[in-house]
Parts: structure tokens; C-alpha cells; sequence
């Protein structure tokens, strides 16, 4: 019993309940005192939600290395604990690394849950009619599909960035450990709220959450606008330790232009998060506050403007999209040279192109608008932006292809997962020019066209590189293999499933069928291909099934790894699998390029393994 009580997360769940009910009496206590009804429910589970987050984190040990530093405590020994191994992963542990596993394993979780949502939704629109569930349920699960889903994906982005960048430029741990730490431990409770935000009455308001359908929506609506709050704070202290670490922690010799393009993409990344994540929590926070008092920031009859909630959610949320898959693309830049024995080919385009698609994805959040009432003469510079945000995507694409051609390519798990990304994420980017044309947006806006183009950017850009991902890095995360031929029943599977549902969506959307439309006319003839989607989805839940048993078998019984399987050449891999806690005795020395591949002589980095004397070099 005393070992469970040092959890630290068992510690911070009793805080947080009991900080929870104490926020609860406070609101009851001063509504009282105002001469009010002492329940008010917004109220209560506003107030009580901050204290609860607060004294969680209190609970959990968040505050004691800052207080201690205040008050002149002797500084103690990072993560000095008389605990088993595991225990670490539920405690405010500050190594990058385990923060790192403690992201993909939350964000594995919620795409469990966020796909369940939505394979119930598809049982319902497979067939015209109303099937099983009213039109509040169906848009509350389709909803919240759509905030977890990209909430994951937030999660598995910092789980990725977290565990390799301090490892691929030579560094020790991030920049601010604890902050660090606390970016982490801020999300566990945003699940939560997720979850609750179901049985607290959904929201049916679509992922996007518009005013004023939000601030007349039930407590749910609540709920899930604290919950994606609280994963832009995590987002905001990642983005300041991510870019700090790149900027100051690089090993000696390694220049801008001898990163990994992977850190180069996390560097884009984190200038987005920086910058445009506190756009959409003003509006959230606009929206809560509006429900919580008189306020009418989004209410014509009060002065307010809808259309401002739309401008500040999409200033963030299309930067966002490009949040989502830098990474992935920095991911397939990191994998295909590796299969294909190539240098990787315009290096310096490529990771100049990542900073170009952010620049670039921050001028065109306007398209969005095309069909609200957006200012007419807006129109036409959101168009010319929109276009020309495809011109540095199109740089990686052209990259990847001339680093195969010739190659000699090795098709395991993870290439046959970043080929399919990039033929997904090349369709996605097609489909969304018409998206970016004012007459045709206006025709396909809220389509299934949109949620097809979407899916295809989104699974091209994060999901399948994802998968890459995990597949390449698993060997020296844990020190053994994922199964090869399961790897490629799960992408054999998943990529089927994947077409089968989404490339009928844009026939379905060009004839008619709405998103977020829990039932449509027999006599429009779109039975068919509803029911041909819904078995894709099926499909692609089968092949995560087949994900996770091959994830589990092989973490207890899968063949052992070296420290470097693939002959990579980047810093990451020339430590042992899984990595030593201070990852390098002594920083490693960067000499040249990381994607040297095939070329005679060539050296990234000279790493000295023991301190001593010895080296070793990445050839």
C-alpha cells in the first residue's frame, strides 16, 4: 500500500478530487452570499475543475522542485526514487525519455477511444434512416471523434519530439526538465474531461465548436473546452522547452544544416505552437466565459460577432494542420534515405521547406470562411495564399522521390508505411486546391469531400508516418523488434481500409452528402457507397487491433535489437537500445552530414561511448 501511495499520479487523483469538491463548496459558498441559488453547474464544475488541476498537480509533486528552489532547499537528485523501474511512468519523472513514452502511450489510448466514437457513428449513417441513436448523440460522437483524434495527435507529436530530438543533436535531456514534466502531467486530466464531457450531455456542435451553438450547448460543451485547453498549455510549455533545447543543446559541429530534417520540422513546428495556440484559447476561453456570465463577446443583441470566433479559432486551427504533419513529414525525410542507401536529395530545400509550409500555412486560415460571410475582398488573398502554401510541401515530395530513384530500397515495416504516406498525403494535397478556389469551395464546403481531403492530409501527413515511426524507433526505445510479418498485415490492412473509406467520400460529397448529418434521402442513391466507408472504418480499427497485439507481444517476448538494426546513421542510434539515462558520457563530436548514405568516407558524428578514449564513428 505505501508503494502505491508514492505514485505520484495516485497522489495527485486524491488531491485533485478532494481540490475538486473544495472549488465546488467555494462557488456555492459566494453564489450563496450574492444572494444567488447556491447551484449553478457551469459554475461549480468551472471553479471546481481549476482547483481540482491545481491541487492535482500539487498532489503529484509538480511544484516541489520550483517551492524547494524558492525556499533554499539542497536541490536533490533528478528522479533519485527508491521505486521499481516502472513506477517512473506515473510520477512527475523529469527524463525526456520517459516523458516521451508517457505521450505516445496517452495518445495510443485516445485514438483507441476517439476511433470507438466514431465506428459507432458509421453504424448509423451505413444505411439511410434512423438506426439506432438521435441526431444530439450521433453529432456528440462525431464531435468529440474529431477533438480527441486531434488531441492525440498532439500527443503522440510531443511524444516523438520528446523522445528523439535531445537524442539526434547530442543533448543530455530538454532545455527545463520540469516544465517539461508539467507539460506532460497538464494532459491526463484534459482525457478526463473529454471523457466526462459524453455523459455530461455531449455537444453537438461539431469539433470546431462554433459560437453560438457552443454557448448554448449542454455541460458537455464545458467539459471539452477546458479539456482542449488545457492540451494548448501543454502545447505552449512544449514549444518554449522544444525550441530552446534545438537552440542552445546542440552537440559540438552540429550547425543548423547538419540537423536531422526531423528536427528541423519540430523546430517549425514549435514556432506554430508558439505563436497561434493562445489564438484558439481566447476563443475557447471567450466561449466559456460567455457561458459562464453576462458577457456577450460572440451575441449580436450584446455587440458581439460570430464571425470573430471563427477568425480566432482558424487562425490557429489551419496552423495547426501543418502542427500535425511536419512532424510526419520530418519522420518519412528521416526513413526513406534509410531504406532507399541514399542521401537524402536537396537536403537544404527540404529543411528550409519546413519552415516555408509554416510560414506559408499561417496566411491561409481565411478559406475556411469562404461560406460564412467572411469580407468579400478577403476572399481573393486567401486564395493566392492557399495555393501557394503547396509550392515548399511540393519540395518534400520531390525530394523523397529523387532520394528512391536509383536506390537500392529495402521495403520493411516502416518504408511500406512512409510510402503510403506519401502517396495519401500527395492525394490530400490535391483534393485541397478545390478547397482553396472560391466557387468551388463554396459548392463542396462541408461535404464529405472536406472530411475525405482532410482524412487524406491527416493520415498522409501524421498517421501513417506515425506508424513509420514506431516501427523504426520501437528497437531503440525498448531494445527489441516489432514483428515484421504482423508489421505487414497491420499496413497491408490499414492501407486497404484506409482507401475503401475514404476515396468513396468524394463521390459521396460531390452528390451531396453533408458532414455531420446523421441522415440523409433513400432517393439520392448514397446507400451504397455509406455502407462501402463504413467497412473501411471497420477495417482500419481491425488493423489497429493487429497494431496493438504485435505492440504488446513484442514488448514481452520480441526479438532482441542491436543498438543501431537499421544502419542508420543520425546520433539517436549510435547509443545502445533502449538509450542510456544520460544518453552521452560525453557530448558527441558532429562532423558532417546525417544522410550520407552510399558515399565513401562519409561521417556524421564521432561518439565516444565509455568517456574514454575509444571512439566510434557514424559512417
Amino acid at each position: 500500500m505505501s508503494t502505491i501511495w508514492k505514485l505520484g499520479v495516485i497522489r495527485g487523483i486524491v488531491f485533485g478530487l478532494v481540490g475538486t469538491v473544495a472549488g465546488m463548496a467555494i462557488t456555492m459558498l459566494l453564489r450563496t452570499a450574492l444572494g444567488l441559488s447556491a447551484w449553478n453547474s457551469g459554475q461549480a464544475t468551472a471553479l471546481g475543475s481549476f482547483v481540482g488541476l491545481i491541487a492535482y498537480l500539487g498532489g503529484l509533486g509538480a511544484f516541489n522542485g520550483w517551492v524547494g528552489w524558492v525556499l533554499g532547499w539542497p536541490e536533490k537528485e533528478h528522479d533519485a526514487t527508491e521505486l521499481p523501474n516502472w513506477t517512473r511512468y506515473f510520477g512527475f519523472h523529469t527524463n525526456h525519455k520517459t516523458i516521451g513514452v508517457q505521450y505516445m502511450v496517452t495518445s495510443l489510448l485516445v485514438i483507441i477511444v476517439a476511433g470507438i466514437y466514431q465506428l459507432i457513428a458509421r453504424l448509423e449513417t451505413a444505411q439511410p434512416g434512423l438506426q439506432f441513436m438521435t441526431p444530439r448523440t450521433y453529432n456528440s460522437l462525431i464531435s468529440l471523434h474529431g477533438i480527441m483524434m486531434l488531441g492525440a495527435v498532439l500527443l503522440g507529436i510531443s511524444g516523438m519530439i520528446n523522445y528523439l530530438v535531445p537524442l539526434m543533436i547530442g543533448a543530455r535531456d530538454m532545455a527545463f526538465p520540469r516544465l517539461n514534466a508539467l507539460s506532460y502531467w497538464v494532459t491526463p486530466p484534459s482525457v478526463l474531461f473529454f471523457l466526462f464531457s459524453l455523459p455530461a450531455g455531449g455537444f453537438d456542435t461539431g469539433w470546431t465548436a462554433y459560437a453560438p451553438l457552443s454557448v448554448r450547448a449542454p455541460l458537455g460543451m464545458q467539459f471539452m473546452l477546458l479539456a482542449f485547453y488545457l492540451v494548448g498549455w501543454s502545447s505552449i510549455l512544449g514549444s518554449v522547452n522544444f525550441l530552446t533545447t534545438i537552440f542552445k543543446l546542440r552537440a559540438p559541429g552540429m550547425g543548423l544544416f547538419r540537423m536531422p530534417i526531423f528536427v528541423w520540422a519540430t523546430l517549425a513546428t514549435a514556432f506554430l505552437q508558439l505563436i497561434f495556440t493562445q489564438f484558439v484559447g481566447i476563443a475557447f476561453l471567450m466561449v466559456l466565459l460567455e457561458r459562464l456570465t453576462p458577457l456577450g463577446f460572440f451575441d449580436p443583441n450584446k455587440g458581439g460577432n460570430v464571425i470573430l470566433y471563427q477568425h480566432l479559432f482558424w487562425i490557429y486551427s489551419h496552423p495547426a494542420v501543418y502542427i500535425f504533419v511536419l512532424p510526419g513529414l520530418g519522420v518519412i525525410s528521416e526513413v526513406v534515405p534509410v531504406f532507399s542507401r541514399k542521401p537524402l536529395f536537396g537536403y537544404r530545400a527540404v529543411a528550409l521547406s519546413s519552415l516555408g509550409i509554416a510560414l506559408g500555412g499561417a496566411l491561409v486560415w481565411g478559406h475556411h470562411m469562404f461560406a460564412a460571410g467572411m469580407e468579400s475582398w478577403l476572399r481573393i488573398p486567401f486564395m493566392f495564399t492557399t495555393l501557394l502554401v503547396a509550392v515548399p510541401t511540393g519540395v518534400k515530395i520531390f525530394s523523397w522521390l529523387a532520394t528512391m530513384w536509383l536506390g537500392k530500397i529495402h521495403l520493411d515495416t516502416p518504408m511500406l508505411f512512409a510510402l503510403t504516406a506519401i502517396v495519401v498525403f500527395l492525394i490530400g494535397g490535391i483534393t485541397g486546391v478545390p478547397n482553396g478556389i472560391v466557387p468551388v469551395d463554396l459548392y463542396v464546403h462541408d461535404t464529405y469531400w472536406v472530411t475525405s481531403h482532410f482524412h487524406h492530409t491527416l493520415f498522409g501527413g501524421f498517421v501513417f508516418p506515425m506508424m513509420a515511426a514506431i516501427y523504426f524507433w520501437f528497437p531503440k526505445v525498448t531494445g527489441r523488434l516489432l514483428n515484421e510479418r504482423l508489421g505487414k498485415v497491420h499496413w497491408s490492412v490499414m492501407t486497404a481500409g484506409f482507401f475503401i473509406t475514404y476515396e468513396p467520400m468524394f463521390w459521396l460529397g460531390l452528390n451531396g452528402m453533408r458532414r455531420r448529418i446523421v441522415d440523409y434521402d433513400p432517393a439520392m442513391g448514397l446507400g451504397t457507397m455509406n455502407l462501402v466507408t463504413t467497412i473501411g472504418g471497420y477495417l482500419i480499427a481491425l488493423s489497429m487491433l493487429v497494431f496493438f497485439i504485435n505492440l504488446v507481444a513484442s514488448l514481452w517476448r520480441g526479438a532482441t535489437a542491436s543498438a543501431n538494426p537499421w544502419r542508420s546513421r543520425t546520433l539517436e542510434w549510435q547509443v545502445s537500445s533502449p538509450p542510456p539515462g544520460e544518453n552521452f558520457p560525453v557530448p558527441p563530436r558532429v562532423v558532417g552530414s546525417p544522410y550520407g548514405y552510399g558515399i565513401p568516407g562519409s561521417v556524421h558524428v564521432i561518439v565516444s561511448p565509455t568517456g574514454g578514449s575509444g571512439e566510434k564513428q557514424a559512417t
